[in-house]
């Protein structure tokens, strides 16, 4: 082999290695799971209960069957949601917004520690507000008018000098997961992260049950009074706030149901609550055959005070005389039906 070989080879072999590396360096970068970042790995799993019985007073699980529903315990649970939102707080003041699917998916946060806060962001009537503060991040539920109610002579609250309460639409079902300090680090394998969302809106199954009359009932719906006006994203608990929400009913063979999402009872979990705190009311305004209107109005605090996260709510001994359905002079009915509509109430966004 001349000089000029001899030289040609000893330059190939000394960048042979060199090519090699960088082959294998851009083989790493097309997989960046290999990359020093901060990231973590979020499993999320769910709690789908639709309601939560109160020191033992309801077990409606157990009791089910003999109540004759129409339907299953399981079949009033929620669904799992079509997304989740990730809103994470530094110690350092930055705020990082991150939107998953259901089952959770690598997020990236900030290095140090964080506070963390998990909830669904499918929903159609619920408002967040305060989100710039964990502490003060909140869930409400949209104004809703309805001409025909003037507030239910059961509840009267003294904070709004015997005014009738705002009234709101029922919230979506809503989700959420706290998490007080999550210490996030550069990682080359992001950790695996657990998490369980929990029901943050409860559900009530409302039954009017009739002792007459029930067969002149064309059209019904209902409100429900001394409800919590919104509940705290990091810890669940209600607003001292409380609402009215208007709901329509569907009329069954038996009578008259419907089933009532709510942020369940007001200033609540508590642990000084006791259950003779508050009071609760419910309406019912069914629109006859003939065009009439009657409103029917119940005490329901009992019931509702042992059953602050959802449950069953029964009235029954409901009349309509014969007189009334025909329209009798003096049979007490509003005759003018304008508000009514075809059940349409009117919902005002913020």
């Amino acid at each position: 082999m001349n000089m000029k070989h001899l030289l040609r080879y000893l330059i190939i072999a000394a960048l042979l290695p060199l090519l090699t590396a960088c082959d294998h360096k851009d083989l790493c970068f097309d997989h960046p799971q290999h990359a020093a970042r901060y990231a973590t790995r979020v499993n999320i799993d769910y709690e789908r209960e639709w309601e939560q019985p109160y020191k033992g007073l309801t077990d409606w699980g157990a009791q089910w069957p003999s109540l004759g529903l129409d339907m299953s315990y399981d079949n009033l649970r929620p669904s799992v949601p079509e997304g989740i939102r990730m809103l994470a707080y530094s110690a350092s003041g930055m705020r990082t917004e991150v939107n998953m699917v259901p089952q959770g998916e690598e997020m990236h946060l900030p290095p140090g520690d964080n506070s963390i806060l998990f909830f669904n962001n499918d929903t159609e009537y619920i408002i967040f507000s305060h989100i710039d503060s964990y502490e003060k991040a909140s869930a409400t539920t949209r104004s809703r008018s309805r001409k025909s109610f003037n507030g239910n002579p059961h509840y009267m609250p003294a904070s709004r000098n015997n005014e009738p309460e705002v009234t709101v639409s029922a919230p979506d079902m809503l989700f959420g997961h706290y998490i007080s300090r999550y210490t996030q680090t550069i990682v080359t394998t992001p950790p695996e992260l657990d998490i369980t969302m929990h029901p943050l809106v409860f559900t009530y199954v409302v039954r009017y049950r009739f002792e007459y009359g029930y067969s002149y009932v064309a059209l019904a719906r209902g409100a429900l009074s001394g409800m919590a006006a919104a509940v705290y994203l990091h810890n669940g608990r209600t607003s001292k706030e409380a609402v009215t929400i208007l709901y329509d009913c569907e009329l069954k063979p038996w009578g008259i149901e419907a089933i009532v999402k709510t942020f369940g009872i007001p200033d609540f979990p508590n642990p000084s609550y006791s259950r003779s705190d508050g009071s609760f009311a419910i309406n019912l305004e069914v629109r006859l055959s003939n065009g009439k209107i009657k409103n029917f109005f119940f005490d329901i605090t009992e019931q509702v005070a042992a059953q602050p996260h959802g449950g069953v709510i029964t009235v029954d001994g409901i009349k309509i005389t014969d007189q009334e359905a025909g329209g009798t002079e003096g049979s007490g009915f509003d005759v003018d039906v304008d508000g009514w509509g075809e059940f349409q109430d009117v919902t005002i966004d913020f």
